[in-house]
C-alpha cells in the first residue's frame, strides 16, 4: 500500500529569487545575505557569478551537495580556476562514489572483475562506460559526463594557455555541465524513470524501482515511506515532519491505484 517519498534534498533558489523578483522586498533580502555570506568588496561581480549559475536545483542528500556548494562558492568569490577544477574533480569523485557503492550489487556481471578490488578510478572512460553497461547512469548523464571528462583533461589538469585568459567561461561551463549530471542523476524532482507520474509536485519511488540497485543505494535512504493518507508539514529548519499513523490495509497496489488514493 505504501510508497517511498523523496523527503530529504539540498537546494537553493535565491537566484530565481533575484531572476523573476528583481525590484522585490524577496530580492533585497537574498543581495542582503550575499553581501553577508561573500563580503562587500566587488559585490557586483558577486552578484553576476551568483546569478550567472543559477539555481541549485534540489537534490537528494549523496555524496555531492558539500562539495558542490564549495565548487559554487568558489566560483562566486572569483576564483574561476579553484571552480574548475573542483568542478572536474567532483565529477570524478561522484563516479568513483558510485562504482564503489553499486559494484556489489553487479557481482555477477562481466565488469565487476574489473572493479571489485580497486579502491579508487582516474580513469573516466572506464568507469562511465561501466556505470552505463550496469543501466545506472541515464543517457543523458553519459554524455555529460563526457564533455566534463573532456574539459578536465584539456583545461583543468593539463597545461593550455587558453585557460590563463578564459578561466571564468570554462569554469561555469564546467559548473553547468556538473549540475545537469546532479540535477538529471540524483534529482529530488523531475521526470526520472523512477518516479511515478502525476503526484502533484510530490515524488514517490515507483514500486518496480524500489529493488533498482542505484535507487535502493542512494534514493530510498533518502525517503520516507508512507502511505496514500498521510500529512506533510515543514519545520522552521525546513525539515518534512511527516504523520502517517492512518490504518492501511495490508495489501499490494499498483502505482496508478496509489496515485488515486492520494487524491
Amino acid at each position: 500500500m505504501k510508497r517511498y517519498r523523496v523527503t530529504s534534498f539540498d537546494f537553493d533558489a535565491r537566484a530565481n529569487i533575484l531572476k523573476f523578483g528583481e525590484k522585490s522586498k524577496n530580492s533585497t533580502s537574498v543581495k542582503g545575505q550575499l553581501v553577508q555570506e561573500f563580503g562587500a568588496q566587488n559585490f557586483s561581480q558577486k552578484l553576476s557569478n551568483f546569478q550567472d549559475l543559477g539555481c541549485y536545483f534540489p537534490s537528494i542528500l549523496a555524496f555531492h551537495n558539500i562539495f558542490m556548494r564549495q565548487v559554487r562558492t568558489s566560483f562566486v568569490a572569483g576564483g574561476y580556476y579553484p571552480a574548475l577544477t573542483g568542478a572536474c574533480s567532483l565529477g570524478e569523485r561522484i563516479l568513483n562514489h558510485l562504482i564503489l557503492s553499486l559494484r556489489n550489487e553487479f557481482k555477477s556481471s562481466p565488469q565487476y572483475k574489473k572493479v571489485y578490488s580497486k579502491k579508487s578510478f582516474d580513469d573516466w572512460d572506464l568507469a562511465i562506460g561501466i556505470l552505463e553497461k550496469w543501466k545506472v547512469l541515464l543517457p543523458g548523464v553519459v554524455d555529460d559526463f563526457k564533455a566534463l571528462k573532456k574539459m578536465r583533461h584539456e583545461f583543468a589538469v593539463h597545461f593550455n594557455p587558453i585557460t590563463d585568459t578564459d578561466d571564468r567561461a570554462l569554469a561555469l561551463e564546467a559548473i553547468t555541465l556538473l549540475s545537469n549530471i546532479i540535477k538529471t542523476q540524483f534529482g529530488a524532482f523531475g521526470s526520472q524513470p523512477w518516479f511515478i507520474e502525476g503526484t502533484a509536485g510530490a515524488f514517490y519511488i515507483k514500486l518496480a524501482f524500489e529493488s533498482d540497485p542505484f535507487v535502493k543505494t542512494i534514493y530510498l535512504p533518502n525517503c520516507t515511506l508512507v502511505g496514500p493518507k498521510h500529512q506533510v508539514k515543514i519545520n522552521r529548519l525546513g525539515k518534512f515532519i511527516i504523520k502517517d499513523d492512518f490504518y492501511y490495509e495490508e495489501k499490494e497496489v499498483s502505482d496508478t491505484e496509489f496515485v488515486r488514493l492520494l487524491s
